[in-house]
């Protein structure tokens, strides 16, 4: 199983749309692995992980073909993750399909959305729910809960099997509560990809990890046996605000065996 992380910023990339940040100016200057589009990923190239506002970038930038698309997966409804008004493109007049040629997995809330904004789009839609799994392809999908967003929402982080290999993408995680980490509890994760929002400044807000609360999440899956030796743990869903550059960041996970992500990093499961 491949994961390209299409991309790996926060909810307004780096540098920030508005943003006059230290580390904003400092991707405007250097580019490279600082420049940060909104957390998005493909799973090869056929199961697609949210579609965010810098879609089209995205894969022009990672060179993959939307027509290959099965499926999309969404983990929850903030605009970062699903761009909504982008999902148009996928049919007549932009393009000779008549239906959405994808099939959408989402949670109540983006579903619901999806009906309102497209009542007469014929859309193959299902509708998701933290602990329950589902199977597309010969991928086994099991959202399991997010401490993030509008407690009315299910907010979703993704355990996505595939050939006995288990990949669980955890963007806008938050503390889990104690039922997301039983459950987790007995399974075995090959590659983590987790948040690290707020990078080196901690906040009140509790839907965001900052590096040492994405350390002691990591931390803490590795005594429970749900990280082994051999899994990889790599970072996502950066703030410039965390007030970190991608190199500081590297170097301060470096000694914890956690690789700090980037758009267009490719990684085998």
């Amino acid at each position: 199983m491949k994961l390209t992380l299409q991309g790996t910023g926060g909810a307004d990339g780096i540098p920030g749309l508005f943003g006059d940040s230290r580390v904003s100016e400092y991707a405007r200057q250097h580019g490279g692995r600082d420049v940060r589009t909104r957390a998005a990923a493909l799973v090869n190239e056929d199961l697609k992980i949210d579609f965010g506002p810098d879609t089209f970038a995205q894969v022009n930038a990672t060179g993959s073909c939307p027509r290959d698309w099965s499926a999309v997966v969404f983990t929850h409804s903030d605009a970062d993750h699903f761009a909504i008004e982008e999902l148009q493109y996928a049919v007549v007049p932009f393009t000779a399909e008549d239906q959405c040629p994808f099939t959408i997995y989402a949670n109540g809330t983006i579903i619901r959305r999806l009906r309102e904004r497209y009542p007469d789009w014929p859309m193959d839609m299902v509708t998701t729910q933290s602990f329950t799994s589902f199977s597309h392809a010969d991928y086994v999908v099991t959202p399991i809960k997010a401490n993030h967003g509008s407690p009315t929402e299910d907010t979703q982080n993704l355990l996505i099997e595939q050939n006995g290999r288990t990949l669980l993408y955890a963007t806008d995680t938050g503390i889990w509560d104690e039922r997301t980490w039983r459950y987790l509890q007995g399974i075995t994760v090959n590659l983590l990809v987790i948040e690290c929002s707020e990078g080196f400044v901690h906040t009140p807000y509790n839907g965001h990890l900052d590096a040492h609360e994405c350390l002691a999440v990591v931390s803490r899956l590795r005594q429970m046996g749900t990280l082994t030796a051999s899994s990889q743990v790599v970072t996502t869903h950066h703030s410039h605000n965390g007030d970190a550059t991608h190199e500081e960041l590297a170097k301060w996970f470096e000694p914890h065996r956690i690789l700090v992500g980037y758009d267009g990093l490719v990684l085998e499961v």
